[in-house]
Order: structure tokens, then C-alpha cells, then sequence
């Protein structure tokens, strides 16, 4: 897998996580207090900045109440 690849990986990541958030009517912040991280973060990997963890990847989709499917998709 290339650079590019894996940064478009997290791109779309961070689209579906900002869409999703946006499709529920939450706040970074609210999103960030459901799931247990620091609103920066969340801003962070909106923008694909970051690379989460596993389990931070988890604790996003779970705030969000969708599958890790749903964010992840290869």
C-alpha cells in the first residue's frame, strides 16, 4: 500500500466520522464527551490529522451508534 493510499484511507475516515456526526446534530464537543476524548481530537481527526487507535475507533463508532463498517471502508 502506497502513502497516498493510506493517507486517502484516512481521509475518507475522517469524512465519515464528520458526516455522521454532523447527520446526528452533535457537537465536536458532545461527540468528544460521549466518547470519551478531548474535543481537539475530534477536530484532529475530522481534518485527518491523526491516526486513532483501534480503540479509539471503537469508542468513536460506538458515540456515533454505527458499525466500524461503517467508517472503514477498503
Amino acid at each position: 500500500m502506497t502513502k497516498e493510499e493510506e493517507k486517502q484511507i484516512l481521509v475518507d475516515f475522517a469524512s465519515r466520522v464528520k458526516q455522521r456526526r454532523e447527520s446526528l446534530d452533535i457537537s465536536q464537543e458532545k461527540l468528544a464527551g460521549i466518547a470519551g476524548l478531548h474535543r481537539t481530537y475530534i477536530g484532529s481527526l475530522e481534518r485527518a490529522e491523526k491516526i486513532p487507535s483501534l480503540i479509539t475507533i471503537v469508542k468513536i463508532t460506538k458515540a456515533l451508534q454505527i458499525n466500524i463498517s461503517d467508517l472503514i471502508i477498503i
